[in-house]
C-alpha cells in the first residue's frame, strides 16, 4: 500500500485583505499538519482573494501576494507538507492566474491556468491571460527579494506535474478536453483543483459529478478546494471542499458555514488507483501512445507504507441540501459575510 494523507480546505478570504487571508492560510496549514497530512490544497487566488477584479491590474497586488508567500516560506509552514497556493504571477508581459507548489521552504514549480472562466459571472480574461504553450516547462526568474530570501533563483513554469501530483484549476475541469485526462495517462494519481466557485441552486451536484466522472474510468485522487464567503463582491462561494477516490467521495466539507477556516482530511491508497487503471484495457492502450507531459523531478517521498494505526478513508454518502435549504442558507450566509 502507498498511503497518503491529504488535506483540502474552505477558506473565507477577502479581496485585498492580505493580513486576514494570510492568517487563514496559515491556520489551514497548521490544521493539516496537526492531522498528519503531507499535501495541503487551498482555493484559487487564495492569497489575494478571488474577487479583486481590476485590482489584479495593479502591480502592488502581485507584489503584496509575493510578500505573503515569502512570509510563509521563511517560516516552518511548508516543512514536510506539499502546499499549493493560488497567486497572481507576472511573467514577462503576461499576467497569469497561477498555482505555486511549495515544499520544505522552497518553490517547486509554478503552474499557470491554461483555460480561464469568462462566461456567466466570470471575467478572468479581463485580468489574466491563458498559458498557451502546453507541454512545455520554462525557467521562471523569481523576484529578487524572494530569490534572496529563500536562496533560489529559478523555478519551472508551465504545464507539468510533480511525480504523481498535478494541478487542474477550476474551469479547466469543465473543458471539453480537461487536463486530467492527459495527466492520468502520464501517471498522475493526485489531481489538485483550486477553485473560486460561486453558489448556484443545485450547482454542487454538477461539481461532484464532474469529480466523480474524472476518476471513474481513469482512476485517481481528486482534491477540491473552494472559497466560502462573499469575498467582498456580489457572489457567494459555497465551499464544499472534498476528496474523491476512484469516483467515491471520502471527505467532504460544509457547503454553507460561517467559519473562516475548514479543513477536510482523508487517507488515500494510491495503489487502489494503480489497480483500477491496470484493470481497464483501453486505459492501458491509450497510455502506451500518450502525449508526454513534462515532469518536474523532486527528491522527495510523501507516501507511507501500510500501517495498522492509519486506516484508509472509506466512501460515504454525499451530503446534499434540499433546494429549500439552499435558498435559505445561501443568501443568509452572504448577508452575514457582507
Amino acid at each position: 500500500m502507498r498511503l497518503l494523507k491529504v488535506a483540502t480546505c474552505n477558506l473565507n478570504q477577502w479581496a485585498m485583505d492580505f493580513d486576514t487571508n494570510l492568517k487563514n492560510i496559515k491556520e489551514s496549514i497548521l490544521r493539516a499538519k496537526q492531522a498528519g497530512a503531507v499535501i495541503r490544497l487551498g482555493p484559487e487566488l487564495e492569497i489575494t482573494g478571488y474577487g479583486c477584479e481590476d485590482h489584479f491590474l495593479e502591480l502592488d497586488t502581485v507584489s503584496h501576494a509575493w510578500e505573503c508567500l515569502k512570509d510563509i516560506l521563511l517560516g516552518d509552514w511548508t516543512d514536510g507538507v506539499l502546499c499549493c497556493f493560488g497567486v497572481p504571477v507576472i511573467k514577462g508581459s503576461e499576467r497569469y492566474n497561477c498555482q505555486i507548489f511549495c515544499f520544505n521552504r522552497k518553490i517547486i514549480t509554478i503552474r499557470p491556468k491554461m483555460w480561464l472562466a469568462n462566461d456567466g459571472n466570470y471575467r478572468e480574461l479581463r485580468w489574466f491571460t491563458t498559458r498557451k504553450q502546453q507541454n512545455q516547462l520554462v525557467d521562471f526568474q523569481l523576484p529578487p527579494d524572494i530569490s534572496e530570501a529563500i536562496l533560489q533563483d529559478q523555478v519551472p513554469f508551465g504545464y507539468g506535474f510533480i511525480y504523481a501530483v498535478a494541478a487542474e484549476v477550476c474551469e479547466e475541469l469543465f473543458n471539453p478536453v480537461p487536463p486530467h485526462a492527459e495527466l492520468a495517462l502520464n501517471g498522475v494519481e493526485v489531481f489538485m483543483n483550486a477553485s473560486g466557485s460561486h453558489h448556484q441552486l443545485r450547482k454542487l451536484d454538477l461539481r461532484l459529478h464532474a469529480f466523480i466522472g474524472a476518476t471513474h474510468t481513469r482512476g485517481g485522487v481528486y482534491m477540491y478546494s473552494n472559497h466560502q464567503g462573499c469575498d467582498g463582491c456580489r457572489l457567494y462561494c459555497d465551499g464544499c471542499c472534498c476528496v474523491v477516490v476512484n469516483r467515491d467521495v471520502v471527505a467532504q466539507g460544509s457547503q454553507f458555514s460561517l467559519k473562516d477556516v475548514e479543513v477536510a482530511v482523508a487517507v488515500v491508497d494510491l495503489d487502489a488507483v494503480s489497480s483500477l487503471r491496470g484493470s481497464i484495457s483501453s486505459f492501458q492502450e491509450q497510455a502506451s501512445c500518450k502525449t508526454t507531459v513534462a515532469p518536474v523531478k523532486v527528491p522527495y517521498k510523501l507516501c507511507k507504507s501500510f500501517n495498522l494505526q492509519e486506516a484508509v478513508s472509506y466512501p460515504f454518502q454525499i451530503k446534499y441540501h434540499v433546494p429549500e435549504e439552499e435558498i435559505a442558507f445561501g443568501p443568509a450566509c452572504w448577508l452575514w459575510d457582507y
